[in-house]
């Protein structure tokens, strides 16, 4: 995910608002608790999360892949009146300590924290969803997009993250990619290709793409 020299990646998050102590405690937790830490938002992409979240002022929002909470927490913050957060998750074993982590920042009420498989969770989803972050496995990018589609208002956002896969989409030689890097290839073509939104991959972490449906 190393993109940039790390004394300007330094420097960014030296001139990012620095992270609170609940964030702090869920990214010490989750070094010590939780396999694939480097997983986490951390707070430079939770900070964009977050002023992107007050800029845009959804009133509803889905998260596909929770993993432990950090980032569903940063747009809930970004949340105004009755607004809320729909994040889905298939890892039940993380289910206490990620409610813990909601209630302790206050925002249970505001976070609709749902476990199973995303593919089936998407369906029974509500209509009208002005922001979508999907953060969960590479391989269903793409079928994640097509599910929830329908349900998004015009003007809403569709965030992914981990685009640029530590720029393994730059793949060259004869031998094919691993199937994480090919469907994170042709997610990025096809959302490229899509007329139905207007889209900017931007180099934050690993890659975020951002399109917002016309």
């Amino acid at each position: 995910m190393e993109f940039i020299d790390e004394k300007l990646q330094a420097y960014c998050e030296a001139h990012t608002s620095p992270e609170d102590p609940i964030l702090a405690h869920i990214t010490r937790e989750t070094h010590l608790k939780v396999l694939m830490p480097r997983m986490l938002s951390g707070n430079l992409q939770g900070k964009f999360l977050e002023m992107l979240t007050r800029f845009i002022r959804p009133k509803r929002v889905v998260e596909i892949g929770t993993y432990t909470g950090y980032s569903a927490i940063c747009m809930a913050r970004g949340l105004e009146g009755d607004a809320i957060l729909h994040t889905l998750d298939i890892n039940v074993e993380l289910e206490t300590m990620v409610r813990g982590f909601f209630e302790k920042a206050g925002l249970s009420d505001k976070i609709d924290y749902r476990l199973g498989d995303a593919q089936e969770l998407i369906p029974a989803l509500p209509d009208g969803i002005d922001m979508v972050f999907i953060d969960a496995d590479k391989e269903n990018y793409g079928r994640y997009y097509d599910l929830i589609f329908d349900k998004l208002a015009p003007g809403a956002v569709i965030l992914a993250d981990n685009v640029l896969w530590s720029g393994k989409i730059l793949h060259e030689g004869p031998k094919k990619p691993d199937k994480d890097t090919a469907a994170l290839i042709a997610f990025n073509r096809m959302v490229q290709e899509d007329p139905r939104v207007d889209n900017i991959l931007l180099p934050i972490r690993d890659g975020i793409l951002v399109a917002r449906k016309k």
